[in-house]
C-alpha cells in the first residue's frame, strides 16, 4: 500500500484541437493533509480533478487514488475519493434527505449504513431535511455538495473551488467541518482562489500553471519564499521627494509626510530601515510593517513561469 493518498505520474492531457490542459504533471499528495492546489484560471486544475473524478479522460500518464489505479482499477479508484465540484448540481426537486440517499444507493452503501442525517447535522442542515433542495440559499447548496460527496466515507475528498460565493461565516462552518473530517483521517484536497484559505489551512501547496506544476512544497516553506517586505514610515516633516537609498528595493511617496520603502529581508531589516532615514535627518513618528505572504509568493512564482 502507498503512503500517498493521491499519485500522480506525467500526466497529460489534450483536448480535441488541440489545447494541452495538462503538460506531464508529477505529484503525490500525502496521507492525511489538507493540500492546497492553486493556479490562475484555466491553469489545468479543474481537468486534473476532472480526471480523478472519471468525468475527463487522461491523454497519457498515471493517477492512482489510495493504491488503485484510475484506469486499471477505476471501481475502487472512484470509491476512494469523493468530489465537491464548482458548480452546484443536484436535483432540485428532491430534499436534502432523499439527495444523500439516492447518492449513497449509487454507491452501493446499504440502507443500515447509511449516514445521511449524520452528515446532514454535520454540515448543519438536519433542519432542512426535508426542504426542497431548490430553496436552500447558495451556502446551503454548497454544504450539501460536502455532505453529497462524503455519503460512501471516501478516504480522500476533492474541493473545487469550495467557499465561491459564500459568506465568512458559512466559509467558517464549512472548514471547521472539514478540519473535523481531516482530524479524522481523512485527506483533503483544496483547490481555492482565496490564498489566505490555502495558507490558514494547508499543510503543503502545489502551483499549476499553464498546464505544468512550478512548485510543491510546505505551506510554511512558500510563505518563507517572500523575499520583500514593506515598512510604512511616518516622518516629522513634509517631503517634496523620497528620500533616497541604496539599501532600499523601492521607495513611494504615500503623503506628504509616509513613505513607504519595500527591502529585502536576506539584506535588510526595519531597524535598518529606519536607521537609513534618520542618517538622512528624519525624525520617525509612526511605523507599520507588512509581511509577504502566500499571495505575494503565488504572484512571483506564475509571473516567472508566464516569463
Amino acid at each position: 500500500m502507498t503512503d500517498a493518498a493521491i499519485r500522480i505520474l506525467d500526466l497529460a492531457k489534450t483536448y480535441a484541437g488541440g489545447k494541452q490542459a495538462l503538460k506531464g504533471v508529477s505529484f503525490d499528495v500525502p496521507r492525511g493533509q489538507i493540500f492546497g492546489l492553486l493556479g490562475p484560471n484555466g491553469a489545468g486544475k479543474s481537468t486534473l480533478i476532472n480526471i480523478l473524478s472519471g468525468m475527463v479522460n487522461k491523454t497519457s500518464g498515471t493517477a492512482e487514488i489510495w493504491g488503485f489505479d484510475i484506469g486499471r482499477d477505476h471501481r475502487n479508484a472512484k470509491a476512494s475519493i469523493g468530489i465537491v465540484p464548482q458548480e452546484i448540481v443536484f436535483d432540485p426537486f428532491f430534499t436534502p434527505f432523499e439527495t444523500l440517499e439516492i447518492q449513497a444507493g449509487l454507491y452501493g452503501v446499504p440502507k443500515e449504513k447509511r449516514r445521511s442525517m449524520e452528515l446532514l447535522r454535520a454540515v448543519h442542515l438536519d433542519d432542512k431535511a426535508n426542504a426542497y433542495a431548490r430553496s436552500l440559499s447558495g451556502g446551503m447548496k454548497r454544504r450539501l455538495l460536502v455532505a453529497k460527496a462524503m455519503v460512501h466515507s471516501p478516504p480522500v475528498l476533492v474541493l473545487d473551488e469550495p467557499t465561491a460565493g459564500v459568506d465568512v461565516e458559512l466559509r467558517q462552518q464549512l472548514w471547521a467541518y472539514v478540519r473535523e473530517l481531516n482530524r479524522g483521517g481523512v485527506t483533503v484536497v483544496l483547490t481555492t482562489h482565496y490564498l489566505e484559505e490555502a495558507e490558514e489551512l494547508c499543510d503543503r501547496i502545489a502551483i499549476i500553471n499553464h498546464g505544468q506544476l512550478i512548485t510543491n512544497q510546505p505551506t510554511r516553506e512558500l510563505v518563507n519564499m517572500a523575499r520583500e517586505k514593506a515598512v510604512e514610515v511616518t516622518v516629522d516633516r513634509d517631503l517634496k521627494a523620497p528620500p533616497a537609498s541604496p539599501l532600499f528595493d523601492r521607495i513611494e511617496l504615500k503623503s506628504e509626510r509616509t513613505v513607504v520603502i519595500t527591502y529585502c529581508k536576506d539584506k535588510l531589516n526595519a531597524g535598518g530601515v529606519l536607521a537609513a532615514l534618520q542618517a538622512e535627518g528624519l525624525g520617525i513618528v509612526d511605523v507599520s510593517t507588512r509581511e509577504a505572504d502566500l499571495e505575494d509568493v503565488f504572484l512571483n512564482l506564475t509571473r516567472s513561469a508566464n516569463g
